[in-house]
């Protein structure tokens, strides 16, 4: 592998984007930040977080037989803000999917936006075509959530960034039955300073499990004179304790690059918020939005992710100490 902290580790896909609002069924603003899966028939599902035009969000899904093309895409919304539920006042956005073999369901993460801002809810399904709400598990403002795969310690076990007056940081909480939720635990904290991910950080796709531990994809947040930039870094955590981190990457490993990540309606993001695992357990195929316009896809080995990790480490512990902006 090469020293190089800037060496290519995601390859995006000649065909990005690989979705776009033109193609949508019905009229539509956006299309980005989806959630994704492989289905038992080896079907790519991405639950697309989708903005009409009124700039309210909801959930649609495309499925792909390879997951790069031919999408055959729900011909009316899959998953609409519900009348009876206040805290989705606002819309429905940005899914993590994760599949609970103990449940034999998909349990999705998802912001609700309420009046009162973003907060976390959870749904589960075996379809994708009927849903269960349960409803409002973290309170605003809260985002960028999902769920381990199975039970740490006998509980079930929630990642996820609340706003506090630390800061934007990623923390973790266990609950017996998913709907009552305790035992907090700061997960990975934003750096200070001119770090890439210095002040505000967030989950971006479910955890990896690998026989090193839990590897984490997180994006980061660099305020600049020209605005926000979005990047993605990695972290690993304990396989028995995932609060705790074992290794931290010290630069970003994915940035906006293209011209459909530099431009849109927020330039200079990209943001996963999905991947599927090949049957290799090594192929990462991460979904993207970019630009919060359109969804791409870049492919990755976890292996070189955690080989990458273990030579780039972050600097001394104490420059990643939560504390307010400076």
């Amino acid at each position: 592998m090469s020293d190089n902290p800037c060496a290519t580790l995601f390859e995006r896909h000649p065909q990005n984007p690989i979705l776009t609002a033109a193609q949508w069924p019905y009229a539509v603003n956006t299309v980005f930040n989806p959630g994704a899966t492989r289905l038992s028939d080896g079907t790519t599902l991405l639950l697309c977080r989708v903005e009409d035009r009124r700039g309210l969000s909801h959930l649609c899904a495309a499925r792909s037989a390879n997951g790069v093309d031919g999408w055959i895409i729900d011909a009316a919304p899959t998953l609409l803000p519900a009348d009876d539920h206040p805290e989705e006042a606002w819309g429905i956005e940005d899914p993590r999917i994760t599949y609970v073999a103990e449940l034999e369901q998909h349990v999705i993460a998802y912001t609700a936006y309420s009046r009162a801002g973003p907060g976390v809810s959870l749904a589960t399904t075996r379809d994708f075509v009927h849903f269960e709400r349960h409803g409002s598990i973290m309170m605003p403002e809260d985002k960028d959530a999902a769920l381990f795969p199975c039970r740490i310690d006998g509980h079930w076990a929630l990642v996820h960034r609340p706003m506090s007056p630390l800061g934007a940081h990623i923390w973790m909480s266990y609950s017996p039955d998913l709907l009552h939720w305790g035992n907090h635990r700061l997960m990975l904290a934003a750096r200070r300073g001119a770090w890439w991910d210095a002040n505000k950080i967030g989950l971006s796709t479910p955890l990896i499990e690998t026989p090193e531990g839990w590897l984490m994809i997180y994006h980061g947040v660099r305020q600049t004179a020209a605005g926000c930039v979005y990047r993605i870094g990695l972290a690993l955590f304990d396989r028995e304790a995932p609060e705790r981190c074992l290794l931290r990457g010290d630069s970003w490993v994915f940035a906006p690059e293209a011209t459909y990540e530099r431009e849109g309606d927020v330039g200079n993001v990209v943001f996963p918020c999905g991947l599927t695992l090949g049957p290799d357990k090594d192929t990462i195929h991460l979904y993207y939005g970019a630009g919060d316009t359109c969804i791409g896809l870049a492919v990755a080995s976890a292996r070189a992710l955690l080989g990458w990790l273990k030579t780039h480490r972050e600097l001394p512990a104490w420059q990643a100490t939560p504390g307010t902006n400076g």
